[in-house]
């Protein structure tokens, strides 16, 4: 699943999640301060994460890579900036 983050200076980024969980999370069509963006794609991430131990026996190393992805690039902007989310 992924989704396509735009940032409060119009750069773009898609956000990939092993599991639809991360639509619990977060939906195309939000608006988001970066912070709450960041708290709640790191939720969704760790529970995608956690799906996939529960089937496979072992964590997803890419729902942890981008969950690091989306910490580095959210350091970028205040907590209080905008983000858009959309389908990718």
């Amino acid at each position: 699943m992924r989704l396509r983050l735009q940032w409060p200076d119009g750069a773009i980024s898609d956000l990939y999640s092993p599991s639809t969980v991360i639509l619990e999370h977060l939906r195309p069509g939000d608006q988001l301060a970066v912070g709450e963006l960041s708290r709640r794609g790191e939720a969704a991430l760790e529970q995608a994460s956690e799906r996939v131990r529960a089937r496979y026996g072992f964590a997803c190393t890419r729902a942890d890579e981008e969950r690091l992805k989306l910490q580095q690039a959210a350091a970028g902007y205040g907590p209080e900036q905008v983000v858009s989310i959309a389908a990718a």
